[in-house]
């Protein structure tokens, strides 16, 4: 499940109960819409001839007037007319509940897809496909990374849910998203997760943070995979709309893969894995893909509800049905449950599908089939077996005990049939569910406070001059809420499980080995930043593509291939939309000119929070963008932080003056406005071929990416990581660049990176940076580590400051076990 709530106002509180009361009547709510719906259905099929209180085909038929909770279901006025259209009478209650789910914002895209069809379908050049061996549309893309292994991977949100419920919506989001990655025969390696947050110190910000934390921790910790990155990010936009954007990566052989297609007639239709119960009924098409007005009526389903230990011996499982071949393959539940797995894999099959709703192993036996085809019950898949296999996949499940349920099969013709207790409740053309739900091209224009956010700029902000006040800038910044050290959360997670993990966070980039014997590995890094975004939509998915990539390279991988979450307002707002819009464009032509293919990914609207069209209503546009990367051998893998003195630190790029929406006027100023700093894509690569080459040719000893907090940041971190100090001059970087000291510590120019090198090869190291036209300077060296002699001392003209590493340690630890380990 992926799109947010919309709760009461931004103008919150001061107590905070106004998002604390949201979330408890999300959750405890009686009256919920899946209720009302199922109700509903009820009463309309005990009105009519079926004596049993089903409704069937041949009532709905015959009773061509019987009220429909059409809307309570998340369907508008002119979908429900289609529905009747299609079907030639009015849908049964089942059919409702099917088309509701699988035509919601969360299934179908139907706001989005024109737009991706736009631009990533036609922007991805042959070139791009090259090493491309699944892409947009299946489960999970897939890449082929040599000595024939392949790598898949995929982000997601469950951003609601882990408002409403923090521990069980975050945990399920992770689960989600390993199945997606099981469902393509490949082996779980890694997860990551990209994370927004409320305002540090609101009153109920502390909720969603321990829950979120907690869930992700408790279930990627039972799976026994490792949590290798991501970014948490505090901001009163996501204050009743936090993000959790979970991502994993999955492993495999190129004859392992599989894709999932309901063909081959007579075959078996088995669900297997956890009961089906009530959990998560109606989130997609609710919950998921609707704005939540704070005096409508509750439209906040359960969320589901995970099982960890579950879903590890589900992965075994699935592993092992594939290596043996007594599947034909595999589909996981995700968002619209049976509903989903059913209508999806019919579509992409040759034939029909028959499925017996009573053969469905239940939890809760009061379970009406309406409740049955809309459940988001966790931890089940659905496989596709001939019926000459059927005992094999019998043993290999009971070998896991792990349940399952030959609950139909594949039939001749074109049609989706499903019966309950006898009688036929579902009829439909499963290409009508699934691929061919209505395609919006929805109305969007530039917001009218778009040029009044621009045109504030950083400029008129009060900037400190003196290295004193400098000084104390570097530790503000250090210890705010979006720059401070996230040990507290990320040590909650286990990050070297599996004993593949080569770089986990604090690192610029997770890197897992992949082939023990060779040493291959992959990188992955996910970046995004909402506040460049709300600025200039287009530059800031640009820029969340270009720091990934950068990334991405820092730890010597060459980047491959990419996977999105684009989190955005409501796309019935012509201003969400346009930033929408916007952003898809300028990422599109961002892969294209890097050569990276967008995979797959998710998109999550409807996150707003007030009245639509106000600069303040929705979230800040957030497209989070993951970017894959190969390491030949995970032996030159480059960490962020210098380990040894004596090291020559080289700066690489140009510093301009670009401070708009930067981390500094935020946690300084608290302003928003301006303009983010520029995309030079061609810098971005030229820069990714220094790292890379110099990772290979082993003369990085650390190299560390500038962004968020700038060249300042950058130094701390990579002072602290290992407790190694360093001497700084920023004369270098003022000379050639013209810009001010403040400038050069705290800018957030792109297409930067400080490099580590050893002493004795710095003339090797700028003769690779000027081979690729990337301006360099050397700006200094590491010296004494801690706790003897660890500092940070830097200089400029016959000025400067000096900050030892355990001052600056204790700034940058502080902040969140303060706000949240009490």
């Amino acid at each position: 499940m992926t799109a947010l709530d919309q709760t009461p106002s931004n103008e919150s509180r001061a107590d905070g109960s106004d998002h604390v009361t949201a979330a408890t009547t999300a959750a405890t709510a009686a009256a919920t819409a899946a209720e009302a719906a199922a109700a509903a259905a009820r009463a309309a099929a005990s009105s009519g001839p079926d004596r049993v209180g089903i409704d069937t085909v041949e009532h709905a038929a015959a009773t061509p007037e019987t009220p429909m909770p059409w809307r309570e279901l998340g369907l508008k006025a002119d979908e429900f007319s289609r529905i009747r259209q299609i079907l030639g009478r009015r849908p049964t209650s089942s059919e409702l509940a099917m088309y509701s789910v699988m035509w919601s914002e969360h299934c179908s895209y139907k706001s989005s897809k024109k737009h991706i069809k736009e631009q990533f379908g036609a922007k991805t050049t042959p070139e791009m496909r090259r090493r491309l061996l699944v892409g947009i549309g299946e489960n999970a893309g897939v890449v082929d990374i040599g000595q024939g292994w392949a790598v898949t991977f995929k982000i997601e949100s469950h951003n609601h849910p882990s408002f409403v419920e923090p521990y069980q919506g975050a945990a399920t989001g992770v689960g989600g998203i390993v199945r997606d990655i099981m469902a393509m025969g490949a082996r779980p390696v890694a997860v990551m997760d990209q994370l927004r947050f409320g305002r540090i110190d609101h009153p109920d910000t502390a909720r969603v943070v321990h829950g979120v934390v907690g869930g992700i921790g408790g279930y990627g910790n039972c799976l026994g995979l490792p949590n290798i990155g991501g970014e948490t990010v505090f901001d009163s936009s996501y204050q009743g709309n936090p993000l959790v954007n979970a991502a994993c990566v999955g492993v495999l052989r190129h004859q392992d893969l599989h894709l999932a297609n309901a063909s081959g007639v007579g075959n078996l239709v088995v669900m297997f894995g956890a009961r089906t119960g009530g959990d998560g009924i109606g989130g997609a098409s609710v919950l998921a893909s609707e704005t939540f007005e704070a005096d409508g009526p509750s439209k906040r389903p359960s969320v589901q509800v995970g099982d960890p230990f579950q879903e590890k011996v589900l992965i075994e499982c699935c592993l092992e049905l594939f290596q043996a071949g007594v599947v034909e393959g595999i589909s996981d539940f995700g968002a619209a449950g049976l509903s989903c797995a059913t209508s999806e894999l019919a579509a992409a099959g040759d034939g029909g599908m028959r499925v017996d709703l009573d053969k469905v192993l239940l939890r809760d036996p009061t379970l009406t089939p309406e409740e049955i085809l809309m459940s988001e019950s966790q931890e089940r898949m659905m496989a596709v077996v001939a019926p000459a296999n059927f005992p094999a996949f019998e043993a290999i499940a009971r070998r896991w005990d792990v349940e399952y349920s030959a609950v139909g099969e594949v039939t001749d013709g074109d049609r989706l049939v499903a019966y309950y207790r006898g009688r036929r409740v579902l009829d439909v053309d499963p290409k009508t569910v699934a691929r061919e739900a209505p395609m919006y091209d929805r109305p969007y224009a530039r917001p009218r406070w778009q040029d009044a956010l621009v045109t504030d700029s950083p400029a008129r902000l009060a900037r400190p001059v003196e290295a004193a006040e400098l000084r104390a800038t570097l530790l503000t910044l250090a210890g705010s809420p979006n720059l401070c050290s996230r040990a507290w959360i990320t040590d909650q997670y286990d990050r070297f499980v599996q004993g593949n993990t080569a770089l986990a966070m604090p690192d610029d980039a997770g890197v897992v080995r992949v082939d023990e014997s060779s040493g291959l590995g992959v990188a992955l890094a996910t970046d995004g930043n909402g506040r460049y975004t709300k600025l200039d939509p287009r530059v800031g998915a640009m820029q969340a593509l270009a720091e990934a990539y950068r990334n991405v390279a820092c730890v010597g991988a060459e980047p491959l291939a990419v996977t999105d979450c684009l989190n955005f307002g409501s796309p019935e707002s012509p201003d969400s939309m346009w930033q929408l819009v916007t952003a898809m464009e300028g990422l599109a032509d961002a892969c294209l000119e890097l050569g990276v293919p967008v995979t797959g990914g998710n998109v999550s609207l409807y996150n707003e929070t007030g009245e639509s069209g106000r600069v303040d209503s929705a979230i800040h546009p957030t497209p989070v963008v993951g970017v894959l990367g190969v390491l030949e051998s995970v032996a030159s893998v480059v960490p962020s932080g210098w380990r040894a003195p004596g090291l020559e630190l080289f700066l690489l790029g140009v510093t301009r003056a670009e401070l708009g929406g930067s981390t500094w006027a935020d946690a300084v100023h608290g302003h928003l406005g301006g303009q983010p700093p520029a995309v030079d894509l061609d810098a971005e690569r030229r820069l990714a071929r220094v790292l890379v080459e110099a990772a290979r040719g082993g003369l990085a000893a650390a190299a560390h990416d500038l962004s968020d907090g700038g060249l300042a940041q950058t130094l701390a971190e990579g002072s602290m990581r290992h407790g190694i100090g360093a001497v700084v001059s920023l004369d270098p970087v003022l000379e050639r660049d013209g810009v001010t000291p403040f400038e050069a510590l705290f800018s957030e120019t792109q297409a930067r990176a400080v490099v580590a090198v050893a002493p004795g090869r710095g003339a090797e190291f700028t003769a690779l940076a000027d081979r690729h036209g990337v301006p360099w300077v050397g700006i200094g060296r590491t010296t004494d580590a801690e706790p003897a002699g660890g500092a940070l001392a830097v200089a400029w003209a016959d000025e400067g400051f000096e900050i030892p590493l355990g001052e600056l340690r204790a700034v940058f630890e502080d902040t969140l076990p303060r706000h949240f380990a009490g």
